[in-house]
């Protein structure tokens, strides 16, 4: 009850002409970012983010988190009208999309992704509308053994968990500890690899290197490519988004378990790509007609969006309840919080418990906005693949340049986007991901600082860290979650050795 009264009172304050305004700004912004395969979710929020530092945080994260569901409503036109993914989430999209785009079903096809995309999202919200006040107050308990724990952890399951080889995680973090690790030691003061260059006192801001790593790199990716946008027009109507409405309860099972998949894989590091091709596979698992999917199944679009925005969505409890971004753009938005003055983690619900409920009023209100803003502008935002790519890369280069600048006001920093950019076009090309990179790089510092500071108060004994039951537990959820891929080798031979007749 207490949670529902806290969330009213956002609604008070986010009901405003002013928030509403920048409702449908982020919205329309996130489905530009979306639709152009030269950007992206983390990417459009790392470029817009230094417009909002002359506004009050809440504002400022309306309008962030708007074009984060916008990109995730965005990637599905690309993908259904085109076959081209916009996002990396709407891959499992294009299965069944496009092949009912080309059966002339192209409005179908979007309303069911759009309709499933804001179910998703409005179950992440309110899992994390009940579930991070509980995790918030847990985590109160915490100090620096736990925290570190906590971090711990994190990097762990990213390694154990992630779908790419391990030994490539690894070195894609290592990389990030490394890139952390640059500037002015925050325990004692003294400077680390900065070769006495002056603008590395400051080390490498997380914002220039996204802009870089995600932005740069596939403009980049996408030149060297080429693009040629061939594709089914789009058309919309009332006629055609009721008459798919109305088949909507049918897929009740489909949207409500791709819903709680989105959900887990959000809050563990899964993500919202491994959350749409889980869900893809589920639903043709589980369908009474999988033979279709591939060739124009309306549940193959329904289940991969749902999952895909309910991990998008969820990713923001571990990062508001724990200070831990569950996702590239979750990483983006707690380096946002930081710059405004805010410290994600369990006393934001503490100190700062109206920008909290606000930021989640916000979520209902911005996804609901974005179905009906995608709705009526489909036809609008697909005409835009229409305009020359060698016309879009260069307009998305500057505003690249735009943002790395406006971070420090320093020509430096165009220098280092570009450099970052060429960094995550080699790791693209040679399939390093590059989420384990900007983990590293926005927490690794936070690690390095709560692991130091236990060894102070523990005089360098490791035994601090199965101190106590919190602290143990969590510590051995990690040590499982790295060696998970062996533990998982040997169950599934045990299993198969098991049936095998005697």
């Amino acid at each position: 009850m207490e949670e529902l009264n806290a969330l009213m009172t956002g609604f008070g304050h986010v009901l405003s002409w002013h928030n509403i305004a920048l409702m449908f700004i982020g919205i329309l912004l996130g489905i530009v970012v979306g639709v152009l395969p030269g950007l992206g979710g983390p990417n459009g929020v790392a470029i817009l983010l230094p417009l909002t530092f002359s506004m009050n945080p809440t504002s400022a994260i309306i309008l962030l988190s708007c074009i984060y569901w916008g990109a995730l409503f965005g990637g599905a036109i690309t993908s259904i009208l085109f076959n081209i993914p916009g996002e990396a989430w709407s891959v499992a999209t294009t299965f069944d999309g496009y092949p009912l785009a080309q059966q002339g079903k192209a409005g179908q096809a979007l309303t069911s992704a759009f309709t499933g995309s804001c179910i998703g999202a409005l179950f992440g919200v309110i899992v994390i509308t009940f579930l991070a006040p509980v995790v918030a107050k847990f985590a109160l308990r915490f100090g620096p053994p736990e925290f570190f724990a906590v971090y711990f952890l994190t990097f762990c399951s990213f390694i154990g968990m992630g779908k790419e080889p391990k030994a490539k995680i690894i070195i894609s973090m290592c990389v990030g500890f490394m890139l952390a690790a640059v500037g002015m030691d925050t325990v004692s003061g003294q400077l680390r690899m900065t070769y006495d260059i002056p603008d590395l006192l400051r080390g490498f801001d997380f914002l220039v290197a996204v802009i870089g790593l995600f932005g740069v790199s596939e403009i980049l990716i996408t030149m060297e490519e080429g693009l040629a946008f061939k594709g089914k027009k789009a058309a919309i109507d009332l006629k055609i988004v009721f008459k798919t409405w109305a088949q909507m309860p049918r897929y009740w099972m489909t949207l409500l378990r791709s819903s709680v998949i989105g959900c887990w894989l959000g809050i563990t590091p899964g993500g919202a790509v491994a959350a749409s091709f889980m869900g893809y596979g589920m639903a043709k698992k589980l369908s009474r007609d999988s033979a279709s999917f591939g060739k124009g199944n309306m549940e193959g679009v329904l289940a991969p969006e749902t999952a895909a925005h309910a991990a998008g969505t969820s990713a923001l409890l571990p990062m508001l309840a724990l200070g831990i971004p569950g996702s590239a753009t979750a990483a983006v938005l707690l380096g946002g919080l930081m710059i405004w003055g805010l410290q994600p983690g369990p006393m934001l619900f503490v100190e700062q418990k109206d920008f909290v409920w606000s930021l989640i009023a916000s979520m209902y209100l911005g996804n609901i906005v974005g179905l009906l803003v995608v709705l009526s502008t489909v036809p609008v935002f697909a005409a835009i693949l229409r305009i020359p790519f060698s016309i879009i890369a260069p307009s998305i280069m500057v505003i690249c340049a735009i943002g790395a600048y406006t971070v420090h006001g320093a020509e430096f920093d165009i220098w280092l986007m570009v450099v970052f950019g060429v960094i995550g076009y080699i790791f693209k090309k040679l399939q390093y991901p590059l989420a384990p990179l900007v983990l590293a790089l926005v927490l690794g510092d936070r690690a390095e600082d709560a692991f130091r500071q236990t060894m102070v108060g523990s005089k360098g004994a490791l035994g601090v860290f199965w101190g106590s039951g919190l602290v143990g537990t969590v510590m051995t959820l990690a040590v499982i979650a790295l060696v998970w891929p062996i533990i998982s080798s040997l169950i599934s031979n045990f299993r198969q050795a098991s049936q095998k007749p005697a």
